[in-house]
């Protein structure tokens, strides 16, 4: 898929779930907050709860860019958790390796995120990581390779590019932008992850 493509795709869906996934989907909504399609403007009927727990489950997944079963297993495992399962889904989630490497402002949206780790770009306390869904643990630090550091995309990121993005850090993370250095400082909170979801909905829908 191009680059074009993708951004197409990615805007779409975006008005589709109602929550801008990357930067250029965010100024669509400027000018078009609405659903695509030729009803998009219409007011939506009442769904079902079914339908409501399906539309959060895929705004969940499209916010990490994760496959159905990543999202059933984490979960499971949430379920099997101490804590209320969404909050702890939400936490696991966040603690991927992709996620991070987004929020902290190495990539501008998780999809670069994501090819960032798996062209074995990225570090995981000095060792390379292939896996996007790598869990980072706290005190991990999360770094780029040296011989990657000069590419484009990092020296964007090093002059703090994408901060527009997330303008305040959240508070697990300690970043280094201009060396390229991430430290997971602690578990997240479900409260200061800036991700748009009825986790509600989600774990009802996994429940049924």
């Amino acid at each position: 898929m191009s680059h074009s493509n993708r951004n197409r795709r990615q805007v779409r869906l975006s008005r589709a779930l109602g929550v801008p996934l990357t930067p250029k989907a965010a100024r669509y909504f400027e000018v078009r907050p609405y659903p695509p399609g030729e009803h998009g403007r219409a007011r939506r009927r009442t769904e079902s709860e079914y339908s409501l727990g399906l539309r959060q489950k895929q705004l969940l997944r499209a916010q990490y860019g994760i496959r159905e079963a990543q999202l059933r297993n984490t979960f499971e495992e949430a379920r099997r958790s101490q804590g209320r399962t969404g909050d702890v889904l939400v936490e696991l989630l966040e603690m991927r390796l992709d996620a991070l490497v987004l929020r902290s402002g190495l990539a501008r949206t998780i999809a670069q995120a994501r090819q960032l780790v798996v062209h074995r770009h990225i570090l995981v306390d000095g060792v390379r990581v292939d896996r996007p869904s790598f869990r980072v643990s706290p005190g991990q630090i999360i770094s780029v390779h040296s011989k990657s550091a000069s590419l484009t995309p990092f020296q964007v990121a090093a002059a703090g590019a994408h901060r527009d993005v997330l303008p305040t850090l959240p508070g697990y993370l300690e970043v280094q932008l201009a060396d390229l250095k991430v430290r997971l400082a602690r578990r997240p909170t479900r409260e200061e992850i800036p991700v748009t979801c009825e986790v509600s909905r989600v774990v009802e829908f996994y429940a049924r």
